[in-house]
């Protein structure tokens, strides 16, 4: 809503902007995209990559550009209403494609095949559709993130453990 001259307030049809706890369409072509140029706008041969990956490159900085800009998607998500275990399984793709991906050379690899705009853009457009009844399958995602970095600490653990015991 937009007041006009007169004070009265007006409706702004087709427009972008959203006002707070307003609904975004299931398909939104902006998040479209934006997930489509991040992650798969280049084609190389049968592969395509997308300005995340190029981004990647740039040492240093590059990965931490793309999140920024993948952040919108989750931004638009967050102002659209879906819930918050989807907006967090959002940002723990970002973070992982961000983590990975700074990563010399085996990062640059990670970056072309781990699509998290348009995993992101499958979630969102999951939620906004109510197409998934439950958040069981986010909380699901976690508990297996979870469980794959505490065996991640366990095997470092023991392996420090193992080579202070042989060391003596």
């Amino acid at each position: 809503m937009l007041l006009t001259q007169r004070g009265m307030p007006t409706r702004i049809q087709n427009t972008e902007i959203y006002q707070p706890g307003e609904k975004l369409p299931a398909e939104d072509r902006w998040m479209r995209q934006l997930a489509h140029v991040m992650d798969d706008a280049i084609p190389i041969g049968p592969w395509s990559v997308g300005l995340d990956s190029v981004l990647g490159l740039i040492p240093g900085l590059g990965d931490m550009i793309g999140a920024l800009i993948s952040m919108l998607i989750v931004a638009r998500a967050v102002q659209a209403g879906i819930p918050r275990v989807a907006v967090a399984r959002m940002v723990t793709n970002i973070a992982i494609d961000t983590l990975v991906g700074s990563i010399p050379v085996l990062g640059d690899a990670f970056d072309v095949a781990y699509r998290s705009n348009l995993m992101n853009l499958k979630i969102y457009e999951e939620a906004i559709s109510r197409r998934e009844a439950s958040t069981a399958k986010h909380w699901g995602f976690f508990i297996a993130l979870f469980l794959v970095v505490a065996a991640g600490i366990a095997a470092i653990t023991w392996g420090v453990i193992v080579l202070l015991r042989g060391a003596k």
